[in-house]
Formats: structure tokens, sequence, C-alpha cells
């Protein structure tokens, strides 16, 4: 089962997340594994308004189990204001998905530009 965890993106900031995925304190080993995360208005609209793949967006660690999401300041800037819902799967050699997070992300409106 997915945890649920809210993000917040503050445009015209940098954005950094690092986590780490470990089951029973011992971290998943990432090597081989991709990811995604899609963050949409709702569930069933089509288009999205961030949608980061590893290497695009998202780092993982390998043994160490970590995850890490990055924007730039210059691509939060141009990210609309408002509130969405998000997940974030992330997907073995073997093809297994296993949807990590859900939740809902925040975009702040930056007032200074």
């Amino acid at each position: 089962m997915a945890g649920s965890y809210d993000l917040e993106i503050e445009q015209g900031a940098t954005f950094s997340l690092l986590m780490t995925w470990a089951i029973s304190n011992v971290p998943v080993n990432l090597t081989g594994y991709t990811a995604r995360l899609q963050a949409r208005i709702d569930v069933d609209e089509t288009s999205t308004i961030l949608s980061l793949t590893t290497g695009a967006g998202i780092t993982l660690g390998g043994a160490a189990g970590t995850i890490t999401l990055d924007r730039s300041a210059a691509q939060t800037a141009v990210l609309p204001q408002g509130q969405y819902v998000y997940d974030l799967e992330l997907e073995s050699s073997g093809g297994v998905v296993t949807r990590l997070l859900q939740g809902e992300l925040d975009i702040s409106a930056e007032v200074t530009r």
C-alpha cells in the first residue's frame, strides 16, 4: 500500500527532496529500478502539470535505497500555482511496479520575481 505524503513546491525556488525506501529499516536496493512521478489537477485529468522520471528530475541511489526529487528554480517558476494530486511509482528490472507514495501537491505562488 502506498504511503501518503503531501508535497509543497514554491514557484521560483529550488526544490529538492531526499527520501529512502526501506523495509524493516533496511534500504531497498534500487539498482535496475526506474521511477516516475506525475501530478495532475485530479486523478481523471489527462494532462499533467508535472512529470518526472529517472534521469529527468528523479535520481535513484542504488543500494542506499535513496530517491531524490529535484527541480531548479527556473523549472519551478513555470509551474502553475494550485493544488494537485500526485503519485510516485518505482518499477523493478523485472517489471514489478510499486506505487510508493501518493498525496497532494501544493504549488505556492511566487511573489518576488
